[in-house]
């Protein structure tokens, strides 16, 4: 059982990190995982406490060996300087709970798409018809979220049962 590092509790690269050594002893300690990311251990002790900001390779190296997609999606919305102002941050949840998710989001998709039509088909936005287009936008965002979040939990259950060895389907 690895030792719980306190100041790094709420970091959700420990947090990744923590979850992955339930199938991966060796991702238990951060030697360990130095060990098999092959980054440095006193480089994943700064990133874990918040100290630094770490580097978007560093990130996906991580995503992939502590099998965590939602890492980039984290670093892109929360910390890079471009994907702030261009990427919402998602929350991963079970299969079962994206997907409903999804399909209710998709229900109101007729509905955007009438008045879209109706907002575009002089070929301009008027200014009584922004609110309308901007209210279709959030949807339409939401609706985006929603897909990548599916694609993300997806992708973690899929590449988790592809290796040997590695822990319970999620």
């Amino acid at each position: 059982m690895p030792k719980r590092a306190t100041k790094a509790s709420d970091n959700v690269v420990y947090q990744a990190r923590m979850e992955a050594a339930k199938w991966n002893d060796r991702l238990g300690s951060r030697e360990g995982a130095s060990e098999v990311t092959g980054l440095d251990r006193t480089r994943i002790a700064y990133i874990e406490l918040g100290t630094v900001t770490p580097y978007p390779e560093e990130i996906l190296i991580l995503a992939e060996y502590y099998n965590t997609p939602e890492l980039c999606n984290d670093y892109c919305s929360r910390q890079c300087p471009i994907g702030c102002r261009t990427m919402d941050a998602l929350e991963i949840k079970e299969l079962e709970a994206a997907t409903l998710q999804l399909l209710s989001a998709i229900r109101s998709l007729p509905e955007i798409t009438d008045s879209l039509v109706d907002i575009v088909e002089d070929g301009q936005i008027d200014e009584d018809e922004q609110e309308t287009m901007e209210s279709i936008l959030y949807r339409l965002r939401q609706a985006a979220n929603k897909i990548k979040a599916l694609e993300l939990v997806y992708e973690k259950r899929v590449r988790l049962h592809k290796e040997v060895g590695r822990g319970p389907q999620q």
